[in-house]
C-alpha cells in the first residue's frame, strides 16, 4: 500500500492528490488501521500499525496532517505511546513519535491538528490570525524579556501545579491535551538507552517550537515542565545517601547524549551509586540543553519550574540539614549541578537561589536576608575540615561562572562606596605626586631578583617570553603607573622573609612560572565581564559615601578569617582558600583590585585589606620559627615531599611548614596577577 502512494505520487503533478490516496482518506483506512493496532488484532499489530504511519508520513510528500482522516487516527495512536515500560513497541512507538516532532517542526501550524479537544479549535484560530506569526524580532524580543525574568503572558502566569485552585475540569483537561508530551516522557524512562536518545531529541524538537502560540500552550496547558523537573527531582532523591562526596567530586561532566550511547556493557560500578549519580546528572544536562534551545516561553517556565522543585523544594533542606555527611553530600551534588548548567536562564534561577537577589550593601548581623546564602558561607568555617573544603570548592566554581550576580553578592555590593579607605585633603588619586623616581628601562625590572625570583635558568620559557612581552607593551604607560606596578609586585614578592623562603632552592618554582597561567584565567575574567558594564576608574572619593562603618562581607570575612589561620590548617584547605582568594584577584573591577592587591591603600580604622591580613600572619610567623630547630632544612624536606621529589616522612610541625610553603607560593601568585593586570586590558 505504501509503495502504491509513494509511486503515484511521483507520477502525479506537484500538489495534486492521486485517486489511491483519496480512497485511502474517504473510506477511513487510516482509522480502521489505528483500530486494529490498538486491539492489537492480529497480535503484533499495533508495531506494524505504528511503522506504517511512520513511513507514510515521512515518505509522501502531500502535507496529510490537516486533514480530519488522518490527525484522528494519529491522535489515537500517540494515546498508544509510552503506556507500558518496557513494550515491545517502544522502537516503533518513539520512531512514529519522532516522526511527529518532526512534522511539527517543519511546520509549527500542525499543533492545531496533533493536540486535542477544545485546544484544536483554539489553536487553529490563533493559527490563521496574524497575530500569531509574529517575525523572528517579535519572538526574540519575547525570548529576551522572558530570559530577563519579566512575568509570563497573562494565559501562562497559572501553570499545572503551581496553584492550589486549579480546578479539577482544568486539571482533567491538561491531561488529556499531553498525550505527545507524556508518550515522549514515559519512553525517556525506559531501560533501553536508544529509545531513551530518540526520546530526548523528539522533545527538543517539539519544544524548540518558533510559534509563540505553540510555545505558550505546551507551557499553560501541558505538565510538560512539571513533568521534566518531577522526573530530575525523583532521579535526585533515587541518589543513595551513603554515597561518598569524594566519589562525586571525582565525576566528569556527564552529556546526556553521550550517557545515552553508553551501553551498559561499558559501564563500570567504580562506586556504589555512581550509575544513580549519573542518571540524575544526564537527565539534568538534557534539561539544560533544552532550555537553551526552546522558545523563550517554554526555556523560562521550566527553569522557573526547575527552581521551584528542585531547588527548593529537594536541594535547600538538604543543604540546611546539621548531618555533616549529609552536607558533604549535599554539597558536592551541588558543585557537579552547577558544573553542568550552561544555560543563562537556569544559571540565573540557580544564583538567586543560593544567593539571593540583593544588591545593597550588607550589614553586619543581617543574616536573616537569605538563609541559606548564609549557611553556605558559615559551612567554609565549618568545624569539619572536609565540609569546609567541599563548600569552598562549590564557591570557586560559581565563581568562575559567567553570571555577574555571583561576585556582586558576594563581594562588590561592599565595595562599591569604598569605605575600606580614608580620605585625605589630596586624596588617594594624587598618591602618584609623592611616588619615587620612575625606572627608566624595564630592564631594571627584569633584573630585580624579586621580579625572576633569583631564578634565571628555571627554563619556563614560554613565562618568561610573556613577561617579556608584557614588559615591553607597559613602555607605553605613564612612567609612575609602571613604577607602581613595579612597586606592588614587589611588595607581595618581598612579604615572606628570606628565612622563609625556599622556592629558590628548588627548581621550576620560580615566580614566573604564575605568570602565564594568570594571563591566561585574567583573559577569560574579562571575556566574561565584558557583558558586565564595570566601571574602568575607581569610583571618585569625592563622590562615595565614607560615614557609614565598613564590613567587608560575610563572604570575605570567612575568608579572610580562614587566611589568618593558614599556619594551623590543613594543606588541602589553605589550598582552597587561597585558590578563591586569587580568583577574585583576578576579576577586572576597579575597587576590587584595589582592595585585595593594593599594598599602599590607606585603610580606614578597624579595616582590613588581603594584605594586612598577610601581613599579620607573616608576623606571626617570625615569632614562631624561631622556636623550630633546624627549621629550614624542615621546611626544604616538606617542599620536595610536596613536589614528589621525596619519599614523605613524619617531621614535626608539619602543618606550619606547609602553610609556610603555601603562604609562599600564595603571594608569588598575587604578584603575578598584580603584574599581568597592568597595563589594564581594552575589553573592547
Amino acid at each position: 500500500m505504501l509503495d502504491i502512494l509513494v509511486y503515484e505520487e511521483k507520477q502525479g503533478s506537484v500538489g495534486e492528490m492521486g485517486p489511491c490516496m483519496e480512497y485511502l482518506l474517504q473510506h477511513k483506512i487510516l482509522e480502521t488501521l489505528g483500530t486494529l493496532g490498538k486491539a492489537e488484532y492480529p497480535p503484533g499489530m499495533k508495531q506494524q500499525v505504528l511503522l506504517f504511519f511512520t513511513k507514510v508520513l515521512g515518505q509522501v510528500q502531500h502535507p496529510l496532517l490537516q486533514y480530519l482522516n488522518v490527525h484522528r487516527p494519529v491522535q489515537k495512536l500517540i494515546r498508544l505511546c509510552g503506556e507500558s515500560r518496557g513494550a515491545s513497541a517502544e522502537k516503533e512507538e518513539i520512531q512514529f513519535l519522532g516522526m511527529i516532532c518532526t512534522k511539527l517542526k517543519q511546520d509549527p501550524c500542525l499543533f492545531g491538528y496533533i493536540l486535542e479537544n477544545k485546544s484544536v479549535a483554539e489553536l487553529k484560530r490563533m493559527n490563521s490570525s496574524p497575530a500569531s506569526s509574529p517575525c523572528k524580532e517579535n519572538l526574540s524580543e519575547q525570548g529576551e524579556r522572558l530570559t530577563g525574568r519579566a512575568s509570563l503572558p497573562r494565559e501562562c502566569e497559572t501553570m499545572p501545579g503551581t496553584s492550589s485552585s486549579a480546578s479539577p475540569e482544568r486539571s482533567a483537561a491538561q491531561k488529556s491535551d499531553s498525550h505527545l508530551a507524556n508518550a515522549l516522557l514515559n519512553l525517556c524512562k525506559s531501560e533501553k538507552k536508544r529509545v531513551v536518545l530518540k526520546a530526548c531529541e523528539s522533545l527538543l524538537l517539539l519544544v524548540s517550537t518558533p510559534q509563540q502560540t505553540a510555545a505558550i500552550y505546551l507551557t499553560e496547558n501541558t505538565a510538560l515542565c512539571h513533568s521534566l523537573t518531577d522526573h530530575l527531582c525523583d532521579l535526585y532523591c533515587s541518589i543513595p545517601t551513603s554515597v561518598d562526596s569524594a566519589d562525586i567530586d571525582l565525576l566528569e561532566v556527564v552529556g546526556w547524549r553521550s550517557w545515552c550511547c553508553t551501553s551498559r556493557s561499558e559501564e563500570t560500578e567504580t562506586f556504589p551509586g555512581k550509575e544513580a549519580v549519573e542518571r540524575f546528572i544526564a537527565w539534568l544536562a538534557f534539561c539544560d540543553e533544552l532550555i537553551k534551545e526552546a522558545h523563550g516561553i517554554i526555556a523560562a517556565a521550566l527553569a522557573k519550574a526547575i527552581s521551584e522543585r528542585l531547588f527548593q523544594g529537594t536541594l535547600q533542606p538538604q543543604l540546611m540539614q546539621m548531618s555533616e555527611m549529609g552536607i558533604l553530600t549535599s554539597t558536592a551534588l551541588l558543585t557537579c549541578l552547577m558544573r553542568q548548567i550552561t544555560s543563562p536562564v537556569l544559571l540565573e534561577e540557580l544564583v538567586f537561589f543560593l544567593l539571593g537577589k540583593q544588591r545593597h550593601p550588607e550589614a553586619l548581623g543581617d543574616f536573616d536576608r537569605h538563609p541559606l546564602c548564609y549557611h553556605l558561607i558559615e559551612h567554609c568555617d565549618h568545624l569539619s575540615d572536609e565540609i569546609s573544603c567541599t563548600t569552598l570548592r562549590f564557591f570557586e566554581l560559581l565563581l568562575q561562572k559567567p553570571h555577574e550576580h555571583g561576585i556582586y553578592n558576594l563581594v562588590l555590593r561592599n565595595l562599591e562606596e569604598r569605605s575600606y579607605t580614608v580620605y585625605s585633603a589630596m586624596g588617594l588619586e594624587d598618591r602618584t605626586a609623592f611616588e619615587p623616581e620612575p625606572f627608566d628601562d624595564t630592564e631594571e625590572l627584569e633584573e630585580d631578583p624579586y621580579f625572576t625570583d633569583g631564578f634565571p635558568d628555571s627554563g619556563l620559557h614560554t613565562s618568561k617570553k610573556l613577561v617579556s612581552t608584557m614588559l615591553s607593551a607597559s613602555k607605553s604607560a605613564e612612567p609612575t603607573e609602571a613604577s607602581q606596578v613595579n612597586k606592588t609586585v614587589n611588595s607581595f614578592l618581598c612579604l615572606v622573609p628570606e628565612e622563609a623562603k625556599t622556592c629558590h632552592l628548588v627548581e621550576g618554582s620560580g615566580y614566573d612560572s604564575y605568570v602565564h597561567d594568570a594571563y591566561v584565567q585574567f583573559q577569560q575574567c574579562c571575556a566574561n565581564a565584558l557583558k558586565w558594564n564595570w566601571p574602568r576608574s575607581l569610583k571618585p572619593l569625592e563622590s562615595c559615601n565614607l560615614e557609614g562603618n565598613f564590613y567587608e562581607g560575610h563572604f570575605l570575612k570567612v575568608l579572610f578569617d580562614r587566611m589568618a589561620r593558614i599556619l594551623d590548617q590543613p594543606y588541602e584547605l589553605n589550598l582552597q582558600v587561597t585558590s578563591i582568594l586569587s580568583k577574585l584577584a583576578l576579576f577586572p573591577h576597579p575597587h576590587l583590585h584595589e582592595y585585595l592587591l593594593d599594598p599602599y591603600m590607606n585603610l580606614g580604622p578597624g579595616c582590613r585589606s588581603l594584605f594586612s591580613v598577610i601581613v599579620r600572619v607573616i608576623g606571626e610567623l617570625m615569632q614562631r620559627i624561631q622556636r623550630i630547630p633546624q627549621f629550614t632544612a624542615k621546611l626544604l624536606s616538606v617542599r620536595r615531599q610536596l613536589m614528589g621529589l621525596e619519599p614523605e616522612e613524619l617531621i614535626d610541625h608539619t602543618t606550619l611548614l606547609k602553610g609556610i610553603i603555601v603562604l609562599e607560593e600564595f603571594c608569588k601568585e598575587l604578584a603575578a596577577i598584580a603584574f599581568v593586570k597592568h597595563p589594564p586590558v581594552d575589553p573592547d
